[in-house]
């Protein structure tokens, strides 16, 4: 059924639910300032009038936004069905090529095939090995006392797993050299999305989009030389490159030179930039949860003793596991997801006009009083039910920080055995105490979910 609400439409769900009109937004633009402004707190907004808003990204027609966790899970599980992959603008295509992530069709099932054999279960046993040495390399360093800026410690770690675990190398330059780049290009993908950037053709040039092509040749220059290397040498080694140069689809082709370069970066990504931000956001809350911090310790004490965990210890530390879940929550890496509505389309059995934006966001989804009691509070026993099951009741796609469907993040479970495992190796010798009070830091809605300064803190030594 459809009805006229002022200039809003206004249809109904098969149980009756309706789409309502959005905050009232300005000539052209529509919402786009607002969401600019804060796009964490604007869908906040959105979520708050109910689960089916009507809003204007720009001059465009009216997009759709979606809060409740069943229409959301409608839309990831019909993407490359009823729903596609909608374009996140130059500035993201500039960095990511045309990855996994950004591919479509018969080509996104194509290169999906070719990469996910190099992060199933058994690749990332063997990758823990390498996340595990160099955090306690980290912790080795670090004195009791000591003052360090965690987004910097943080970054460094992950980016030196990333670079031994994808790229099969450890040179402090490769790190150094991306880690600048991916820094440029993520706020660069972040202002542009938000700004009037995400409405210029890709033709014009933008002081931005000058930065994140700058940004992009250098990570271009480094992958090209790494994956020269590689083929030089000896391919059998255990790194993810390594294996996708003796990737071959079904008809025998081997990735090309720009599917491993546009692969790489997206793995990259995930295993650095992802992990590294979440395990920023876990320190704080630790810091100013001492209750949590103890029941952490308990565990890890209990499991590990004097021992440094392996990949074994991942499935025997469920309330570590908590925790990563719960910063996840929280503070998801991933802030938000949109598809682009096809033919036949459909929400809680409304009919979805073709062509119509449907967003969504992790951020106000997973801070619904409706789906987590208390959702402001950081508790990780909200997951520490039997056999890994939520003690809450939490329905399905409530929690969605990867994704979900057939698009559901390939390194879920890579960036879960890190944090979790860099977590244990610090958290068994350390305890952090943050030098900023809970809410002074801010997050950053980028290309990634950042904090929106240094984050200092002083190094405890546990007895």
């Amino acid at each position: 059924m459809t009805t006229q609400a002022g200039s809003a439409a206004v249809d109904e769900t098969a149980d009756g639910q309706k789409i309502v009109p959005g905050p009232r937004g300005v000539p052209l633009l529509g919402n786009l300032p607002e969401f600019g402004k804060d796009p964490l707190a604007f869908f906040e907004r959105l979520r708050d009038r109910g689960d089916f808003v009507s809003w204007r990204f720009g001059p465009g027609p009216a997009a759709l936004f979606i809060a409740h966790p069943e229409n959301i899970g409608e839309l990831l599980t019909e993407v490359e069905r009823t729903f596609e992959t909608a374009d996140l603008g130059v500035a993201f295509r500039t960095l990511l090529g045309n990855g996994v992530v950004v591919a479509k069709g018969a080509d996104w099932r194509r290169k999906r095939s070719l990469v996910q054999p190099s992060v199933r279960p058994k690749q990332v046993r063997s990758y823990a090995a390498t996340m595990a040495e160099c955090a306690i390399a980290l912790a080795d360093r670090w004195g009791d006392g000591e003052r360090v800026d965690l987004k910097k410690e943080m970054a460094a770690l992950t980016q030196l797993i990333a670079v031994r675990t994808i790229f099969g190398v450890d040179t402090a330059a490769d790190a150094e050299a991306i880690g600048r780049a991916m820094d440029v290009a993520q706020k660069e993908i972040g202002a542009e999305f938000s700004g009037i950037g995400a409405l210029l053709p890709d033709w014009v040039p933008t002081p931005g989009r000058a930065r994140i092509r700058r940004a992009t040749a250098v990570i271009d220059a480094e992958v090209g030389r790494v994956v020269d290397r590689h083929r030089d040498g000896d391919t059998e080694r255990p790194d993810l490159l390594s294996r996708l140069l003796a990737a071959r689809d079904e008809t025998g082709a081997h990735l090309s030179d720009q599917e491993i370069r546009d692969e790489t970066v997206t793995l990259y990504i995930g295993g650095h930039e992802t992990t590294s931000s979440t395990l920023v956001w876990a320190w704080q809350l630790l810091s100013h949860n001492p209750r949590v911090r103890d029941a952490l310790a308990e565990e890890l004490d209990r499991v590990l003793g004097d021992r440094e965990p392996g990949f074994d210890d991942y499935a025997l530390l469920p309330y570590t596991q908590a925790v990563v879940k719960e910063t996840l929550r929280l503070y998801p890496t991933i802030w938000l997801i949109t598809g682009i509505a096809r033919e036949g389309a459909t929400l809680g059995g409304m009919e979805i006009p073709a062509g119509t934006r449907v967003w969504s966001s992790q951020w106000a989804t997973h801070r619904d009083g409706r789906w987590f009691g208390e959702p402001e509070e950081f508790r990780p026993e909200r997951w520490c039910g039997g056999e890994g099951a939520p003690a809450d009741e939490i329905p399905e796609y409530a929690w969605f920080p990867f994704g979900g469907g057939p698009r559901v993040c390939l390194g879920t479970r890579f960036a879960m055995v890190e944090a979790v495992l860099i977590l244990a190796v610090l958290a068994r010798r350390f305890r952090l105490d943050l030098d900023l009070g809970p809410g002074e830091i801010g997050p950053v809605p980028s290309l990634t979910l950042q904090p929106d300064r240094e984050v200092l803190a002083t190094v405890r030594a546990r007895p």
